[in-house]
């Protein structure tokens, strides 16, 4: 059942300058990447354009682009003294116009570091290894670039041969960077979670879908830069493992894969950890495991499957875009060379294709030599022809929303993110409110009269334990801007509410976007708890905690699919004409103030309800902060047994680093007490707004 739908836009960033005109140039050349051996494994070179024929669903096809590129395998003999001029260096990814090919004869590498994932060991093992490569294996065909991915994706250096600019670059890490966010989570309710004498262990699962994400969107991106290169390209990603929490990072793994291949990028991940000989308590690094895990081998186990789930993030990366994976090896240059003895001499093919449909169905591509039987041919075998969304009439439209949401595979055009939470209204009903955000970035705007406005459709269907839907939500909203808003849409996020009210169980959500000027799609699927707390219990009975950094007001929205009051007025997150936006991510600027909201059932009841709560932050096994203690004793008005607690925290105090809040809960009149736990990241002013 439909409880609320609105559309609120946040996040209010500088803007940039407007340009007058935009000049676009659509084409539909096709580039296609073929390596011809002969049986003993050796290129075959001296082939022409005439030598090969491509066929394009059958029909035969024209090659318009037509190159060799001949790579040489030798090292650069060491130089023996460096070169007096340094370099001017380019932090950007220079792109290539349709069918011209930049670096004739020349292999592309990209040497990428996720200092976000590595300790300030294996950063260190990282960079020995890349200028031990630069130093004695660097070739004549080698054009090397250089990324890095802390809080942000940055090209550090373009495509160069030049040694000493190279070896300057990655000697000029600051290593340390992004070490903080290595450190993996571990489950509250873990037995063999490690005993650092606190009394709990946080659960940052939730953080670590999204950090995970963040590792995989970078890929995305980098991939992405290197599309407009029409040669092969190999990425070599230092890390220490890419750990999954389950299906939630599949979506952004498979986007990422996805435009690894339409760009021609091959992922070489190196486990900057090395070969790993773990002992089974651990080592002197970590505490002793808490439980009965050691004596029973479970302790040794866990360590083995979250090291092997974390490889098997990067070996997936690897086979699906045609690379290889580095695992368990001391040696990490030996991943790059894998990469440079990959890419050998290939011809790059190009076509206009005579198929102008914009269909978006698939094209099979077929290469071959008539004229050479032993040859063996190794190339991209199709591509998804483009879509034409504006022509679309009504029933196609419904037709792709319903084949999009009973589609199994993610869908990963438009990027949201995700939070469900639940509050009780009564017995056997709850109210679970769903929060999606949108980046604004990934918008397009259609004019309307004087004005811009971007149109959006909003699918959420969900399902029970047993597949049975009991609840769906539908909305078509349109948000309408001046000039002069329209060009801040890129900065600012698209946050959308909507409800169902459910009973106690297992409940899967499914939930499609579709921006309906372009026609990008995004679907997000997770499974969620709606708990039963009737019963008695020891405890004291809580709603779900939302943890935010952002009220907005009622009239800040710019789209709404129904405007109820007396839903309004029942909504948990509504509070005097302002709304609590959910914060998915658990990253926070110093700027900030963090809100805590939950709710408190049957502490109402007593003669004199009184119900205290406080924050409490830790830094690794430190405490860092208290908050004042916030007492409340008036229960809702509508509800007489339950207590809304609000809390408020300026974050302006604290340092930047990673935090596990507890928030403290007791019901003085009643007995009883709970408590809830929650990563969180704080980042600096300066370095959120570069964000």
């Amino acid at each position: 059942m439909r409880a609320l739908s609105c559309l609120l836009i946040a996040s209010l960033l500088p803007v940039g300058q407007s340009q007058e005109f935009v000049i676009k140039v659509d084409t539909n050349l096709i580039i296609v990447n073929v390596d011809v051996r002969d049986k003993s494994g050796k290129p075959i070179t001296g082939l022409k354009a005439s030598d090969f024929v491509l066929t394009e669903d059958g029909r035969p096809q024209k090659i318009s682009v037509f190159e060799y590129q001949q790579l040489e395998g030798d090292p650069i003999p060491l130089a023996p003294t460096p070169q007096a001029a340094a370099a001017t260096p380019r932090r950007e990814i220079q792109p290539s116009s349709p069918g011209q090919v930049r670096y004739r004869d020349k292999r592309l590498m990209v040497l990428f570091f996720d200092f976000s994932s590595m300790a300030i060991p294996e950063q260190v093992r990282a960079q020995e290894s890349a200028v031990k490569f630069i130093d004695t294996q660097l070739t004549a065909a080698d054009m090397v670039s250089i990324m890095a991915f802390s809080t942000k994706l940055q090209v550090l250096e373009d495509f160069t041969a030049d040694r000493e600019r190279l070896k300057e670059v990655v000697k000029g890490f600051r290593i340390g960077e992004g070490s903080d966010l290595a450190a993996d989570g571990v489950a509250a309710d873990d037995e063999n979670a490690v005993d650092t004498g606190d009394a709990f262990q946080a659960d940052e699962t939730e953080f670590n879908i999204f950090n995970t994400d963040r590792k995989l969107g970078a890929l995305e991106s980098a991939a992405k830069m290197l599309a407009s290169l029409p040669e092969k390209k190999a990425l070599v990603y230092f890390s220490s493992g890419v750990g999954k929490t389950g299906t939630e990072n599949q979506s952004q793994l498979r986007a990422t894969i996805n435009a690894a291949v339409r760009a021609n990028v091959a992922f070489y991940p190196v486990d900057a950890r090395g070969l790993i000989a773990s002992a089974p308590a651990g080592d002197a690094s970590q505490g002793s495991p808490r439980g009965s895990g050691i004596f029973s081998g479970d302790t040794q186990r866990g360590q083995r499957d979250k090291v092997q789930n974390q490889q098997e993030t990067l070996y997936s990366l690897a086979s699906d875009t045609g690379g290889k994976a580095l695992l368990d090896s001391n040696d990490l240059s030996l991943g790059i060379r894998q990469a440079q003895r990959d890419i050998a001499s290939y011809y790059i093919l190009g076509f206009y294709t005579s198929n102008a449909a914009r269909d978006g169905r698939y094209r099979r591509v077929k290469v071959s030599l008539p004229n050479s039987t032993q040859a063996k041919l190794d190339y991209r075998s199709g591509y998804f022809a483009p879509k034409e969304f504006k022509n679309f009439t009504s029933d196609d439209k419904e037709r792709q929303l319903e084949e999009a949401l009973s589609l199994g595979d993610p869908l990963t055009d438009l990027p949201l993110a995700l939070e469900v939470n639940w509050f009780r209204m009564s017995r056997s009903q709850y109210f679970v409110p769903v929060a999606v955000k949108i980046p604004g970035s990934a918008l397009e705007l259609a004019r309307s009269g004087s004005k811009q406005q971007a149109e959006l459709d909003f699918i959420g269907q969900v399902k029970d334990k047993q597949g049975r839907i009991a609840g769906v939500v539908r909305d078509e909203i349109k948000v309408k801007l001046a000039a002069d808003n329209a060009g801040k849409l890129s900065q600012r996020n698209l946050s959308y509410d909507s409800g169902f009210t459910l009973e106690p169980g297992d409940y899967t959500l499914r939930f499609l976007a579709r921006e309906n000027v372009t026609g990008k799609m995004g679907t997000f699927e997770t499974k969620f708890t709606v708990p039963d707390i009737a019963g008695e219990s020891k405890w004291l009975r809580t709603s779900s905690v939302v943890w935010s950094n952002q009220r907005e007001d009622l009239a800040a929205a710019v789209g709404g699919a129904e405007k109820n009051k007396k839903l309004l007025a029942t909504h948990p997150l509504i509070r005097n004409n302002q709304k609590l936006v959910p914060s998915i991510t658990r990253v926070y600027r110093k700027d900030q103030s963090l809100y805590v909201y939950l709710e408190a059932y049957d502490s109402g009841r007593q003669p004199a309800a009184s119900v205290a709560a406080s924050l409490t932050f830790f830094r690794g096994t430190r405490k860092a902060f208290d908050t004042e203690v916030v007492r409340v004793t008036e229960p809702e008005s509508k509800r007489p047994s339950t207590i809304a607690v609000q809390l408020a925290v300026p974050l302006a105090k604290l340092q930047p680093g990673r935090y596990t809040c507890q928030l403290n809960i007791i019901d003085e009149a009643g007995g009883k007490f709970a408590f809830a736990r929650a990563p969180l990241v704080l980042v600096g002013e300066e370095r959120a707004a570069s964000r």
